[in-house]
């Protein structure tokens, strides 16, 4: 299948907008290229809702908002897509509509779609498809379940990578595997065929359509279904089991795995619990520092508050000259007696107004109760010895408001530890995290023992069936050479039984061979985008593993290696499909598809981009990708020569979007 053109008709954003498609082997890469917002991915979902009537939009309106506001009550517009494209040596051109009508309460409604095909042959003949046809003549195009292998968007691509580094089975990509590579064919051959479906298959026609004349055969028969149905019920049981023992295995591993992220977490809990510890140490220790600081400051704080008085009045002090002005040990009282007498001790007689008089006089006011300088030394003395037990005080707050500086400092740095170890721990509690994880590894253990023990105990009765049920049909051939009717079914389905074996048999070996090179083509584009000596391997269930080169063990995949993986799939069933066509010609059984990506590139540094852009368009006949701006001008410097057809999303407004 290659695409041709697309053509949108009030479709979401996009009021009249085609775009041609690339169909040159030589060049055969589109692009199609826009800003965030312009309708890319809208366009990209067109072809999805042409093919399959489906979209993944949240809004299931498809019409156009301008189209919608502008429409009167009972007035009804249409929405319209046509794709055209090439399946095997015909044209076609699929036209997938939608009406809406806006009601008199303005609501507007869409019916239901109608699809309609014409198919051109390669005489020029063309005919149109009814209505019943259509869904069955896309199914053979490009059936839905594949179909998102190559409608591929980004989301799908992270979902899936997900799922991959989550080491989910990928039963996706063996039913891509086999619709892609012809295998589809030979498995309907299989399931016609088959002896296991006892009146629907050939072989179990045969089985029904014996003959008996006295009933022996009949026995014989009945018993031999009711074995093949007790099989089937074994086998169905036998498949509940393994699915069982796969996902406890992949839960026990995820839970492994997991663990390995926590295998420190228990010692960093306890390490956050001690230096929490420490912290309440280091904070009650502060505490009792500011108590200390209180203690002192309160004991001292009047000699504190005091001092500013007491040097103001020193350096009041310091200005008088009080020296030599009064007399040792002379107190005022007797200077007033001597005045009171009117005569010296020297026997000078103190007249009123006399000099000697005057000076006992001028005395008096250098001689206080106390000697005016005995009680000014007095003053200093005590004033310098408070001055003394207040470097003290000052000292010993000094002390203690280091010692709660260092608190500060050690509880910033346990704060600090605690925050780094609380971001390791991710806010969870590491202990109960790594029991609850213990805790289901042991449930899965538990649970993959009880069903292998009852896989076992299957298989026994697998084996004990199988035998009763060759054993009667045995009986029963030996029966039928006696009657000519079942000597003739007994032939025929011998041959049936022949055939089967035979396509059973080429099954698994083409099955083997397309997955091992599989494997290798994978492993070849997978090394060209994510170097760094990583492999795949693929499984015979289609699980995909990474392992490092030279090392035992497979290891954790990362989101970009998941994504590359996807793509190294994806490039590399599209080549075996192309390369299957090429090689069997016009007896192929697998058609070339085209390759449609949605923002592929977002997700990539520089270099891989260089090495994505190289490898796709080898893989696909035709690619298509849609893709923002930004990655634009560098995907087409490294998709080079190979781009042909190239288009420019221009956004008019909110609603609108036009092509350049």
């Amino acid at each position: 299948m290659l695409l041709k053109s697309i053509k949108l008709e009030n479709f979401r954003q996009f009021a009249d907008g085609q775009i041609d498609f690339s169909t040159d082997p030589a060049q055969n890469v589109t692009l199609i290229i826009g800003e965030n917002g312009t309708g890319k991915t809208t366009f990209a979902q067109a072809f999805f809702w042409c093919l399959y009537g489906e979209t993944t939009f949240t809004d299931k309106n498809l019409l156009n908002r301008n189209v919608s506001e502008s429409m009167t009550p009972d007035q009804t517009e249409t929405v319209k897509v046509v794709l055209t494209l090439t399946h095997g040596s015909a044209d076609y051109q699929i036209i997938r509509t939608q009406e809406y009508k806006k009601s008199y309460s303005n609501k507007v409604q869409g019916t239901n779609t109608v699809l309609n095909i014409s198919v051109k042959s390669a005489d020029g003949n063309t005919r149109y498809l009814r209505p019943l046809e259509c869904e069955t003549e896309i199914k053979k195009i490009l059936p839905k379940e594949l179909s998102h292998y190559f409608f591929f968007d980004g989301e799908r691509i992270e979902k899936m990578s997900k799922e991959i580094a989550a080491g989910k089975r990928s039963s996706s990509f063996a039913d891509a595997v086999v619709g892609l590579t012809g295998l589809n064919g030979i498995q309907e051959a299989l399931r016609h065929l088959s002896p296991s479906k006892w009146s629907t298959s050939v072989i179990g026609k045969f089985n029904a359509d014996y003959v008996d004349s006295d009933g022996e055969v009949t026995a014989l028969t009945d018993s031999i279904k009711k074995l093949q149905q007790e099989l089937e019920g074994i086998g169905n049981d036998i498949v509940v089991c393994e699915h069982e023992i796969e996902a406890a295995e992949h839960e026990k591993k995820r839970a492994e795995e997991e663990i390995k992220q926590y295998a420190d977490g228990a010692r960093l809990q306890y390490e956050k619990e001690r230096l929490g510890e420490d912290m309440i140490l280091a904070k009650t220790n502060k505490g009792g520092l500011v108590r200390g600081v209180c203690r002192v400051f309160n004991t001292g704080m009047t000699r504190f508050f005091a001092m500013s008085m007491v040097q103001q009045s020193m350096e009041m002090v310091s200005k008088s000259d009080f020296g030599g002005k009064d007399i040792p040990e002379m107190h005022a009282k007797t200077i007033q007696f001597l005045l009171d007498r009117g005569s010296c001790l020297c026997g000078t007689q103190l007249m009123e107004g006399s000099v000697a008089y005057n000076n006992l006089c001028a005395l008096l006011e250098y001689l206080p109760p106390k000697s005016i300088g005995v009680t000014v030394g007095a003053f200093v003395k005590e004033s310098r010895q408070l001055y003394a037990r207040e470097d003290d005080l000052f000292g010993d707050i000094g002390e203690l408001m280091g010692d709660i500086s260092r608190q500060d400092h050690n509880i910033n740095d346990l704060e600090e530890e605690i925050r780094l170890i609380s971001s390791k721990l991710d806010g969870d509690d590491m202990r109960e995290q790594v029991r609850k994880l213990n805790a289901r590894i042991k449930t899965c253990s538990d649970r993959i023992i009880k069903q292998n023990m009852t896989k076992n105990a299957l298989l026994r009765r697998q084996g004990g069936a199988e035998t009763e049920k060759k054993q009667k049909e045995n009986k029963r051939a030996e029966l039928s050479l006696l009657d000519k009717n079942n000597r003739h079914i007994e032939r025929c389905k011998a041959y049936a039984q022949r055939i089967y074996e035979d396509l059973s048999s080429e099954y698994q070996s083409k099955e083997k061979e397309i997955r091992e090179n599989l494997e290798i083509s994978i492993n070849d584009i997978f090394k060209a985008i994510y170097d760094g000596g990583l492999s795949l391997s693929i499984d015979d269930k289609y699980n995909i593993s990474v392992y490092v080169n030279d090392y035992e063990g497979e290891v954790e995949t990362s989101t970009a290696q998941s994504i590359s993986v996807i793509f190294a799939f994806i490039s590399a069933i599209i080549k075996m499909a192309r390369d299957n066509c090429k090689k069997i010609g016009e007896e192929s059984y697998a058609e070339p598809y085209p390759l449609v990506m949605d923002a592929p590139l977002s997700a990539f540094d520089k270099r891989r981009i260089q090495a994505i852009c190289t490898a796709i368009p080898e893989a696909a006949e035709q690619v298509i990708i849609f893709i923002k701006d930004t990655d634009g001008d560098l995907a087409e410097e490294h998709l080079g020569t190979k781009v042909k057809k190239r288009h420019r999303f221009s956004k008019i407004d909110e609603f609108n979007t036009k092509l350049d």
